[in-house]
């Protein structure tokens, strides 16, 4: 079973998605996409995700391995994010993975809809922002219009309407003690 997290930026889905990593009881393994974009001063190839070159990329997709790839046109060029059957991916096992709308219905259709299942955060706007801005003024070099970018893009994304398409009822509300929202993420998952 995938557990597929998703949410707007700056709603929690990274420490979520590590807590629950963290939680030996759990007994859920990490499922780890790929991508084009830069890596931040603070992630590791193949933690996060695997940091590939756009021709290896386009490599994996000449041999039919990609199951789903969105691109965002960045203030910084265009970056690649993906998920690849790399083989990684067992049936017995339990898998957390952090995704958009877009690739919760690719990897659903992929896999199988009893096989995929979504975990949506929600958080509110103004927290959110918040959020965003502290987690950018610590990096090396701020990327503030791609910050601003990026948020813009997440109302249109996971507006309502698009979240009734894709069949996404159950919402976790991230909004002030986050072991809250993780203890109900952990009995939904664990039981």
């Amino acid at each position: 079973m995938i557990y597929l997290i998703m949410g707007k930026s700056s709603t929690g889905k990274d420490t979520i998605f590590e807590e629950m990593l963290a939680d030996t009881s759990a007994d859920i393994r990490r499922m780890v996409g790929y991508t084009t974009r830069p890596k931040r001063s603070h992630e590791m190839d193949g933690r996060e995700y695997f940091f590939v070159s756009r021709e290896k990329m386009l490599e994996l997709e000449a041999q039919k391995k990609v199951i789903e790839r969105r691109t965002y046109h960045t203030v910084h060029g265009d970056w690649d994010y993906f998920t690849v059957d790399d083989g990684s991916v067992a049936d017995n096992g339990r898998y957390l993975y952090i995704g958009t709308l877009d690739s919760y219905v690719k990897l659903r259709d992929y896999y199988g809809e009893e096989k995929v299942r979504p975990v949506y955060i929600e958080v509110e706007d103004g927290k959110r922002l918040s959020r965003a801005l502290k987690r950018e003024m610590e990096q090396e070099k701020p990327k503030y219009a791609e910050l601003c970018r990026r948020y813009l893009a997440d109302e249109a994304d996971f507006s309502e309407e698009n979240l009734r398409r894709c069949g996404i009822r159950k919402r976790y509300q991230n909004n002030g003690n986050l072991s809250d929202c993780m203890d109900e993420i952990k009995k939904d998952i664990c039981g």
